[in-house]
């Protein structure tokens, strides 16, 4: 009889609710492949990806999203819209009714942990109703050794029941799918859905909550990696910005993809032990790593295959946009050991701008990088969101407002902070349009970004001539190995020059009008770091 089959005959879900549950505990990726293709729930690609659609939910839905309001959240949390409160009795019947679900049915349970810096470890049971589901968690959480179940003790518990549909009228949820996050219970309780990032955020917004408030360590919606002289460089960004894709750099090892925390002993760690990455449009020449991570064990979503093969088209969106794959880190080969750095040298914020107004490149002062992350500007990316069909402006507090539990100047302020003390460089990054908005000018392309990135990293754009933008302020390079000086100002890209400075303006506006609210809260630094709308 092997390990896990013993560990499975004393683990018990009953403290859980879950009653005369067929176990099935601690499964290796290929069992669960397996057991996916024999259900009839996935099928292999031709590279030996398992590929599974998630069902009427393709993404995340921001709006049946709910946090407890008990004694731990109620005066911590920025309740409204983003962090919607839920009644510690309503959870707790909905909860009874999800394990009473998931009673005397086969379950999968997985003992994972989350944060790679051993002094900030947090250990995870996670429950699914699929073994796919499963998977993904194998993929994108750490990975304990054998060694270590024995005494296993988990903090938090993930139970997802994708086929369990509330009632909203009697459960208090908005509709049939939600995800709520339980402090006191430590719970993430999640139904109605199959769409998996669903898990993934979940913890990653319960660690937004506690290691800025337990911990005094700064939570980031970021990517991060390391150069061959251990400096590390962050890549903060909303999905679609380019955050996977730029940290994935064959002359750099990935620290990780999307999720972060900064430590008061200057180090930067990967909250996760795999990457969640999009593969729209994918093509090997532009992203060799995570096209070359799609083999055995890896998990695609809402993929389509061309006809009468099992050979993906990345170029069909007919069932999402938000088409994903999430694989270990171990697939990528130039990983950084431990999956944690030290203090960063630069910080880049990822924007896709729409409008094709913001430089490619700009150089921020303190108060301009407070500001803008604070901002956190972006184009909410088609297919990300639940009912998001067209590229949408968008701020986003801290580039990740949706995982962000407490006010945006709680994480702004240590980021501040972090950032003076350090002395780091701050740049932002337009990965979006130029030569006029979305629908005239095109996307940036990939090269010229990763040009100016490695010139940013390299120290090339130290001693180069800027010119500050008239309306943003940002600093300008007026010139960037390997970038063509002409698209390094916006306002040369476009035929009518008038009708950017008029747009120019607009966005300025849309930036004043978004930061209104937080106002109130921010210093004069801060303040001047805003466009000029005169």
């Amino acid at each position: 009889m092997d390990t896990n089959t013993v560990f499975a005959q004393s683990i018990s879900l009953k403290e859980l609710g879950i009653e005369n549950a067929k176990v099935r505990y601690q499964l290796s990726a290929d069992e669960l492949h397996a057991i996916t293709l024999q259900s009839g729930q996935g099928v292999e690609n031709s590279t030996g990806a398992l590929a599974i659609n998630t069902g009427e939910f393709t993404g995340r839905s921001p709006q049946d999203r709910f946090i407890v309001k008990d004694d731990i959240t109620k005066d911590q949390v920025w309740w409204g819209n983003v962090n919607i409160p839920f009644e510690p009795q309503a959870f707790e019947k909905l909860y009874n009714k999800v394990t009473a679900f998931l009673s005397d049915k086969e379950v999968f349970v997985r003992d994972s942990y989350v944060c790679s810096d051993p002094n900030y470890r947090l250990n995870v049971r996670v429950v699914t109703e699929t073994a796919w589901s499963n998977l993904f968690c194998y993929n994108m959480f750490l990975r304990p050794e054998d060694s270590e179940l024995a005494n296993f003790t988990p903090e938090w518990t993930v139970v997802c029941a994708p086929s369990f549909m509330a009632d909203p009228a009697v459960d208090g949820t908005r509709q049939s799918n939600f995800a709520i996050l339980d402090f006191t219970k430590k719970i993430a309780l999640i139904g109605g859905t199959g769409y998996t990032g669903e898990m993934k955020k979940g913890i990653f917004s319960a660690l937004n909550f506690i290691l800025p408030v337990f911990k005094n360590t700064l939570p980031m919606h970021c990517s991060a990696n390391v150069g061959e002289e251990g400096d590390t460089a962050i890549f903060f960004g909303l999905s679609g910005t380019g955050k996977t894709t730029l940290s994935a750099d064959p002359e750099r090892k990935l620290i990780g993809d999307d999720e972060h925390g900064w430590t008061n002993e200057n180090t930067v760690f990967n909250f996760e032990g795999g990457c969640y990455a999009k593969v729209i449009n994918l093509t090997e020449e532009n992203e060799p790593d995570i096209f070359r991570a799609i083999k055995k064990g890896a998990l695609l979503e809402n993929v389509v295959f061309k006809e009468g093969t099992n050979v993906v088209d990345f170029d069909d969106v007919s069932i999402t946009q938000n088409t994903r794959v999430s694989y270990p880190i171990t697939h990528i080969d130039n990983v950084q050991p431990g999956l944690v750095g030290h203090n960063p040298k630069n910080i880049f914020f990822l924007t896709a701008d729409s409008f094709g107004i913001l430089p490619p490149i700009s150089k921020l002062t303190p108060g301009q990088a407070a500001y803008h992350f604070i901002s956190g500007y972006t184009a909410k990316v088609a297919g990300t969101e639940a009912g998001v069909t067209e590229p949408q402006p968008n701020f986003s507090a801290c580039f990740g407002a949706p995982f962000m539990p407490l006010h945006p100047t709680r994480y702004a302020e240590m980021l501040s902070k972090k950032m003076k003390d350090a002395g780091v460089k701050v740049w932002l990054i337009n990965t979006g349009w130029t030569g006029g908005p979305y629908g005239i000018g095109s996307r940036m392309k990939l090269k010229y970004t990763r040009a100016m990135i490695t010139a940013a990293l390299k120290g090339e754009l130290d001693n180069v001539e800027y010119v500050d933008h008239k309306v943003f302020g940002i600093a300008k390079p007026q010139s960037c190995p390997n970038v063509p000086e002409e698209i390094l100002n916006p306002r040369n890209t476009w035929e009518d020059k008038d009708l950017y400075d008029k747009k120019a303006l607009e966005l300025a506006q849309k930036f004043k009008a978004n930061f209104a609210k937080f106002e109130e809260f921010a210093n004069a630094e801060i303040l001047a770091g805003a466009p000029i709308t005169e």
